[in-house]
């Protein structure tokens, strides 16, 4: 597949991906190329993408993907990949707890604007 597909496919911007790449997220070995210079992305680079698009739609780390990424192709390393992607998993845990907090906190404000309107409303309409 070209950039411009892989773009499409996966709705990414060919920069993103291109950056990606530049960054080392994908993959090593680099996307192979036609004999032009043309990227030319097999399935192994499409599976980057898509892990790598749905860790950072998730709020993963750059970071944490490279040093990933890394680990990936080098031996006896299952055990710091693992550390890592626990590590992004507790960061991600505490942000969705925050936010569940936020998320109760304005319920509560909005059933409480509910309970304001609502009988206002039904009063103006008695009228």
């Amino acid at each position: 597949m070209t950039i411009k597909e892989v773009s499409q496919k996966y709705d990414l911007s060919p920069d993103t991906i291109r950056y990606y790449e530049r960054i080392g997220l994908i993959p090593i070995p680099p996307v192979p190329r036609k004999s032009n210079g043309i990227r030319d992305f097999d399935q192994e680079s499409c599976n980057w993408i898509e892990f790598i698009k749905c860790m950072r739609s998730a709020g993963v780390q750059i970071e944490a993907l490279i040093d990933y990424v890394h680990l990936f192709y080098q031996e006896n390393t299952a055990e710091a990949r693992k550390d890592i992607l626990i590590e992004q998993r507790d960061r991600l845990q505490k942000q969705i707890d925050a936010m569940n907090i936020v998320i109760e906190r304005l319920n509560k404000k909005v059933d409480r604007y509910e309970e304001i309107i609502i009988p206002a409303e039904k009063k103006l309409l008695s009228k």
